[in-house]
């Protein structure tokens, strides 16, 4: 294999200019990550406050809403995605002199 292999980890990018560099590449996945975070969070603050509902059931509805959040928002990225890569270009496009 050569040295140059695009695929290759780089040694010196730390976890959060990673994270920084996709989120350029793909701004909807941090939403999705803070969403699942801040629903996550919700749920479990409101869990001393479900009532009569069990455990189980409450910590499944929480489950679902966070990875509902997630689904939509990876939704919205290959939505804008799409637009970006081929609607936009087909209606927007400027002619090169």
């Amino acid at each position: 294999m050569s040295s140059d292999n695009q695929w290759s980890a780089d040694q010196d990018e730390s976890q959060l200019s990673r994270l920084i560099r996709k989120s350029r590449d793909a701004p909807f996945v941090p939403i999705g990550i803070a969403g699942f975070v801040t629903v996550g969070s919700y749920g479990l603050y409101r869990l001393k406050y479900r009532r009569d509902q069990k455990m189980s059931i409450h910590l499944i509805h929480v489950r679902v809403a966070a990875q509902g959040f997630v689904v939509g928002a990876v939704t919205l990225g290959v939505l804008y995605s799409m637009y970006k890569d081929y609607i936009r270009p087909r209606f927007f496009s400027v002619t090169k002199k």
